[in-house]
């Protein structure tokens, strides 16, 4: 079974039907059905802030639990190797370092994010949109 890591930008468009990536993160997610998703603790929490603003925490949870979408802790590992990939390119901020740096210590299939900037920092990087 492939492993796949989410990024917060995949969760907040899933979470928020008027996000322009909602329907292309809800495919991306529906052909992955079958792996085992992931998402680091800094990217989960991210992407709760909207929904905890609108009191709408519980549904999101829901939803996220019937992804059965395990959320990865951050490690010493994954705090080293986010500070490597901060150090290579300056312009990356940590918490989507952290998203890569756990794609890279899980040994992850694919990292999908909405984020097109990520493509060239590693070849696991799926972007959607």
């Amino acid at each position: 079974m492939a492993l796949t890591v989410v990024d917060a930008s995949i969760l907040i468009a899933l979470l928020d039907s008027d996000d322009s990536l909602h329907a292309a993160a809800t495919a991306a997610l529906l052909e992955r059905a079958g792996d085992d998703l992931t998402i680091p603790a800094s990217a989960y929490s991210e992407a709760l802030v909207r929904p905890a603003r609108a009191g709408r925490l519980a549904e999101a949870r829901a939803t996220v639990g019937s992804l059965l979408l395990a959320v990865a802790p951050l490690s010493q590992a994954i705090a080293e190797e986010a500070a490597v990939l901060r150090a290579r390119h300056p312009g990356l901020r940590l918490p989507d370092a952290l998203v890569l740096a756990t794609g890279a210590s899980l040994h992850a299939n694919s990292i999908l994010t909405g984020d097109v900037r990520w493509r060239p920092l590693a070849s696991s990087v799926a972007v959607v949109g």
